[in-house]
């Protein structure tokens, strides 16, 4: 298929279009929970080893041995200590936690990639994307569905000009990630801002003001009676988002609400992880501290077998 990211965003903006006008159309990007098991380390290591893994890794480390589980750690540590000092960091360790819990991005932009690169020479130029993407589209003056793909082009262009740090009109695999997915990267958060107000400042004076910001998620329709939430989002613009009361959102309101600054979990994880493995308490893991310590990290069938004899007993 030649144009999935374009079909992706057509998919989406189509779903919130046809969405149900009593149904929240959510804005704010949160950081997803590294497990949805409950953290209780005095009854198993689960919600660790989805943290340290991602969930789907986690279930393929149960299938093996303890032996195989912990050569296979031994060689994530490698993969860790980016430095090659011997020695995992809590940094280390975060950026890890963080690498483990965005693999489907890592995935989507392999995906991704092999349709963009047509030259293959390992870097995506802006002129291959526009080709890929858009192509014959372009030179269909009034297509049948109705959206304006010059528009979403020029838009398109400014995202990966800002995505592109040295540039040179060329993205590597890394800067690519930034355009495809710009909410992960601290240096593309502005553009999120950007086209984020752009989507819902209808009047077009740069400010979102009360019913841009109710209508953007809300449609009445014909209903006399607004939802509840609808009258909770009226009062949270009011007391919260318009920070300066004075009716409307600027850049800088906007950016607090759909990028609010949340409890950093991966970090929270990676001083627990430290913290519990750390035999000589120099604040750092060296490769031996972290396989001895194992099953905190990892599962295998010794620990998924123990833990069915313990639900088993507490049955």
């Amino acid at each position: 298929m030649r144009f999935p990211r374009l079909l992706l965003c057509l998919g989406v903006w189509a779903l919130c279009g046809s969405a149900k006008p009593t149904e929240r159309k959510e804005r704010v990007v949160r950081e997803a929970p590294l497990s949805t098991r409950e953290h209780d380390d005095a009854q198993s290591f689960d919600y660790d080893h989805d943290a340290f893994l991602g969930a789907d890794e986690a279930k393929s480390f149960d299938q093996l041995t303890p032996e195989e589980s912990k050569e296979r750690l031994g060689k994530i540590v490698g993969k860790i200590d980016e430095d090659g000092d011997g020695f995992v960091t809590v940094e280390e360790l975060k950026a890890w936690i963080k690498f483990a819990q965005k693999r489907w991005i890592y995935e989507d932009v392999e995906r991704q990639w092999k349709g963009h690169d047509l030259n293959e020479d390992g870097l995506v130029s802006w002129e291959e994307y526009k080709n890929a993407t858009y192509g014959y589209i372009l030179d269909d003056p009034d297509p049948d569905d109705g959206f304006n793909y010059k528009q979403m082009m020029v838009r398109d262009e400014r995202r990966f000009k800002m995505a592109d740090k040295d540039g040179d009109l060329a993205a590597t695999k890394e800067e690519f990630t930034a355009f495809l997915h710009p909410e992960e990267y601290d240096y593309m958060k502005d553009i999120v801002v950007q086209e984020t107000m752009e989507d819902i400042d209808k009047n077009g004076d740069g400010f979102i003001d009360l019913e841009e910001y109710i209508g953007d998620m809300y449609s009445q329709d014909g209903d006399a009676d607004e939802p509840e939430w609808v009258k909770t989002e009226r009062e949270q613009f009011v007391e919260f988002r318009d920070k300066n009361r004075d009716g409307k959102m600027d850049k800088e309101e906007t950016k607090d609400w759909i990028l609010p600054s949340d409890y950093d979990h991966a970090e929270a994880e990676a001083r627990h992880l430290v913290y519990e493995s750390d035999q000589d308490k120099d604040g750092k893991l060296t490769r031996e501290e972290i396989v001895d310590k194992s099953d905190l990290f990892v599962g295998s069938q010794a620990t998924d077998f123990g833990e069915a004899l313990v639900r088993h007993d507490e049955f």
